[in-house]
């Protein structure tokens, strides 16, 4: 599937504390997040990537009219090996949900839970 198949075009995780939050989510990932401009009623750090077209950019959001969750989409992150986001989770007050395990040909995943309660997936090919 070329990166244009992908049909996402964009993806949101709600957090409470936009710091913790940013601060958790470079950490675990090893990428800075960029500030992003809003319209002044909600704050927001992205990931990098294309804001226009498919390919799933997103960012972490604090928005008074969304919370936090475990319930709802499942977003994964491509990692080289799960098991090194886990840790890293773990030492940022992250939960441990499904341990890495393997899921046929298609690798490995993992869902732990992120400093503010969302679970979020991960996936690696080790």
């Amino acid at each position: 599937m070329k990166a244009l198949d992908n049909p996402v075009g964009w993806f949101e995780i709600y957090v409470s504390d936009l710091s913790r939050a940013k601060a958790f989510y470079e950490f675990v990932f090893q990428r800075s997040l960029l500030p992003m401009p809003t319209d002044g009623s909600f704050d927001a750090f992205m990931f990098h990537g294309e804001v226009v077209g498919s390919g799933a950019a997103g960012a972490i959001i604090h928005h008074p009219m969304r919370k936090p969750s475990t319930e709802g989409a499942l977003v994964y992150f491509s990692c080289d090996d799960c098991n090194d986001q886990i840790s890293r989770a773990k030492t940022q007050g992250g939960t441990v949900h499904k341990e890495k395990h393997r899921i046929g040909e298609a690798g490995f995943i993992a869902i732990i839970g992120d400093s503010e309660g969302n679970a979020i997936g991960l996936h690696s090919f080790q």
